[in-house]
């Protein structure tokens, strides 16, 4: 794969669509000097700004509807290519087709955990829907935290709807965290699964309750020990779970397994993060889609899926899909194809109820 001259160094002249646009989780600890740790978690955080930005552009377009993310994010100085509004569009509506199978699976008398969640607006946008969980938890980097809770705390679109769903006493908010009876917002460090626990049980997370725990572009970051205790502790801690996780994956091309993080496109990918001290100390990981699954398995659930997003893409309403293709027009289908082969959406579950979330795919 990779196609000749135009592709992929034309990916370079294009960060945003390079960066993972994760929020949280990591460059490796034990790969790094302490000195340079915090420079990594700096470059890490950055590309939250990325993702925010990429987002609001592509909602600008009228790619999806979000009344929200103007209140965290700026408009874009320049456009986004096409294809970057398409692959968000891909992964925005790939992870909310997986969240609300659970949430019906559910009734939603569950909790969601969302790991890394940035700026993201995802529990404004259910409460619009009516689709709510018994409570909406967000765990990400003390910094981007404080940030968010300063927009939602000084901005009443954001604030009210808070709220409107909270009962009883009157919430609990500092610079770092914020808890209401159905919104908690922490700040920590997912590398440390225990301290994670910890933070959550003090904002009532309920281990009893259906969990799904939601991780975009988080666990890449992580090294492959790090992200394997993450998904154990989930696995062992809940009894009926889900766990969504958005990054990158491979393709099968030619029905042969082709690793898409080793050929010139995904070191391109690579090489674009590392110049900006961002490391992907989980990319062996990305190597294929067996690999992906494996991972899951591996570390204590029952069922594991994971497809690449071209495939996904291929699944969304195509109605819809029809849509969006109008909005812009796409000269390089070939390196829109390149790009989605290149991330994947991976879900486990383990469900000791018999909810039939074993049943839930595209």
């Amino acid at each position: 794969m990779g196609g000749g001259g135009g592709g992929p160094l034309r990916l370079a002249r294009s960060p945003a669509l390079l960066s993972p646009a994760p929020s949280m989780a990591a460059a490796a600890r034990d790969h790094l000097p302490a000195a340079g740790l915090d420079e990594a978690d700096e470059a890490v955080r950055g590309t939250c700004e990325d993702a925010s930005v990429c987002k609001r552009f592509a909602v600008s377009v009228g790619y999806w509807k979000d009344p929200y993310i103007q209140y965290f994010v700026r408009q874009a100085k320049e456009r986004k290519a096409p294809e970057i509004n398409r692959g968000y569009y891909a992964r925005v509506h790939g992870v909310s087709y997986l969240l609300k199978a659970f949430l019906k699976k559910t009734e939603c008398n569950c909790q969601i955990v969302n790991l890394g969640a940035g700026m993201d607006t995802l529990f404004w946008r259910l409460k619009d829907e009516n689709l709510l969980p018994r409570k909406y938890f967000e765990v990400d980097f003390p910094m981007i935290v404080a940030r968010k809770i300063h927009n939602i705390k000084s901005k009443p679109p954001l604030s009210k709807p808070i709220m409107e769903s909270h009962s009883g006493e009157s919430l609990l908010i500092d610079s770092h965290s914020l808890d209401s009876s159905r919104y908690s917002i922490i700040g920590g460090d997912l590398r440390f699964s225990s301290d994670l626990e910890e933070k959550l049980k003090k904002h009532n997370l309920d281990i009893q309750l259906p969990t799904l725990l939601i991780a975009e572009c988080v666990l890449v970051y992580m090294t492959p020990q790090q992200s394997a205790n993450l998904l154990k502790w989930a696995a062992s801690t809940f009894p009926v779970a889900m766990f969504i996780n958005y990054e990158q994956g491979k393709h099968l091309f030619h029905s042969l397994s082709e690793v898409n993080m080793t050929d010139r496109f995904g070191q391109i990918m690579i090489e674009n993060l590392q110049r900006r001290q961002c490391n992907l100390a989980g990319v062996e990981i990305c190597r294929s889609l067996d690999s992906q699954r494996e991972r899951l398995l591996v570390n204590g659930w029952e069922t594991a899926h994971a497809m690449d997003m071209m495939k996904v893409y291929s699944f969304l309403p195509q109605a819809d899909v029809k849509r969006i293709e109008g909005l812009e027009f796409l000269d390089e289908k070939e390196l829109f194809e390149q790009l989605m082969q290149h991330y994947c959406l991976c879900w486990a579950s383990k469900d000791s109820s018999n909810l039939g979330l074993a049943s839930i795919t595209f």
